[in-house]
């Protein structure tokens, strides 16, 4: 079991973000305000699980670009492939999608790019920058040899009637390309606005996180099998976690729930997590103390100079009655919850619900959860339980989730396509542009300090203010 140091275990109250969700068949309604499916490249439109995606070749189709893009077809396609795979849009200069937004807010946006190679063009020979209403996306990026196809989602908000993603080769006689854009109206509260700092010396609350453009780096569906976006609300891919389970004991099992899950009744409806990661976790089964440490552990690679939004998902299906689990949870080490009751929150079993962290990377290029048994552990009980995992990267101080260089100094530095011997001299420029901004997001913060979410009305008897999270130091 990990130990706290001697400082002061300090304590917040904690931000429950119970669901909402009226059932199965009511998530499988969810029907975004603003619904933007492209296939680029295409001549014709092209559907995917029962989703439609629109040509861009289509007159109404929101591509507005120099005349120097070019549709490209593969002409050897796997015969099992995607159909929106087999085009794809060529930019040779840099160009743009424009989408009409009917609802500000967050906006889900995927890229998606698979490296074929027509027209004696090679795809995986792309090097190029992705800009998105303003922020960094992607920076010199290459698809490379991978012969699977990739999806990059990132969460951004918008407030203006459009979204603007940029496609900018790194260098001139370079391109860039695109199979498909999914721009969508993420649905209601599914980023919240705050979040829990964890580093072990301050209690602090993270403000703004709906501002912030957010890089999905994983999606974990703890215990179980991959989850498609068939059968996800919000059409995500959640992967199983073997390859990040890093536990040096046997003590954990995995778990299949076979009943129904509880969703909270009340407010608006939160379509965060689908019943197939709900139904599946990981679990600890108590030793009485025989192991020194017990504790279940993953470990994620990220990249080193960004805060990560953390989303942990629990449900407790493990336990036969109330009461029976209680643990600690970890991030990077940190205590980030002590003592987890998931009877005192959900006062029912089966009940799902998430908390979401803040941490820094520690520079090691792995960010770590763990879950363990607490003092109040029960003799030869269940230690703890994790369903789900989500890790966001945050854009850095210059508006970027990809280098060190912001928007503007990227579309400056075409076609001369020497980024990287511009970075001590801009770098220091786009910090001082985006200081302003976020020294004033803080003060507004300190002036209108955010409330505590109520819970919905028809779940009875919770006492916010009995429900802690507790931070103290380093493990």
């Amino acid at each position: 079991m990990e130990e706290t140091n001697s400082h002061r275990i300090h304590t917040f109250s904690l931000l429950i973000l119970t669901f909402s969700l009226f059932s199965t068949l009511a998530l499988s309604r969810f029907s975004p305000t603003d619904n933007h499916l492209i296939s680029c490249g295409s001549t014709v439109d092209t559907a995917v699980d029962n989703r439609r995606f629109i040509s861009d070749s289509n007159p109404n189709s929101p591509l507005l670009s120099s005349a120097q893009t070019i549709p490209l077809t593969n002409q050897s396609p796997s015969p099992y492939s995607i159909q929106i795979y087999n085009s794809a849009r060529i930019f040779k200069k840099p160009s743009k999608y424009a989408f009409e937004i009917k609802e500000p807010g967050t906006h889900m946006v995927r890229l998606h790019f698979h490296a074929f190679v027509s027209s004696n063009l090679d795809l995986s020979d792309a090097q190029f920058h992705v800009l998105v209403n303003g922020y960094v996306a992607l920076s010199n990026f290459s698809v490379g040899k991978v012969r699977d196809f990739v999806v990059k989602e990132f969460f951004i908000w918008a407030d203006s009637d459009k979204i603007v993603i940029n496609f900018v080769p790194a260098k001139k006689g370079n391109y860039g390309f695109v199979n498909a854009i999914e721009v969508i109206s993420a649905p209601k509260d599914l980023i919240a606005d705050v979040g829990f700092l964890v580093n072990g010396n301050k209690d602090e609350k993270f403000v703004g996180l709906t501002k912030q453009a957010l890089e999905t780096v994983h999606r974990i569906n703890i215990g179980g099998p991959k989850v498609t976006p068939f059968n996800d609300t919000a059409w995500r891919t959640w992967i199983p976690d073997y390859e990040f389970f890093k536990s040096s004991n046997d003590l954990s099992k995995l778990m299949y729930f076979g009943g129904r899950i509880h969703y909270q009744i009340g407010g608006a409806s939160r379509e965060v997590g689908p019943d197939f990661v709900y139904k599946t976790a990981r679990v600890i089964t108590d030793t009485n103390g025989a192991v020194l440490n017990p504790n279940m552990t993953w470990e994620f690679p990220v990249d080193e100079g960004y805060k990560y939004l953390v989303r942990m998902h629990f449900c407790d299906i493990a336990s036969i009655s109330l009461g029976l689990i209680h643990f600690n949870v970890y991030v990077n080490g940190y205590l980030a919850y002590e003592d987890l009751d998931l009877s005192s929150i959900t006062y029912t079993l089966a009940s799902p619900f998430y908390v979401d962290f803040v941490v820094d990377d520690d520079s090691s290029g792995v960010l770590r959860v763990s879950v363990g048994p607490t003092n109040k552990t029960m003799a030869y009980g269940v230690d703890g339980i994790l369903n789900g995992v989500e890790i966001m990267k945050m854009n850095n101080s210059v508006g970027s989730l990809g280098g060190k260089i912001c928007a503007g100094m990227v579309l400056k530095s075409w076609p001369r396509g020497n980024i990287g011997v511009l970075v001590p001299f801009v770098a220091g420029l786009c910090l001082l542009l985006s200081l302003a901004l976020v020294m004033h997001r803080r003060t507004v913060g300190m002036r209108n300090p955010v409330s505590w979410s109520k819970l919905p009305t028809e779940v009875r008897g919770v006492d916010l203010n009995h429900v802690n999270l507790h931070l103290s130091g380093k493990a």
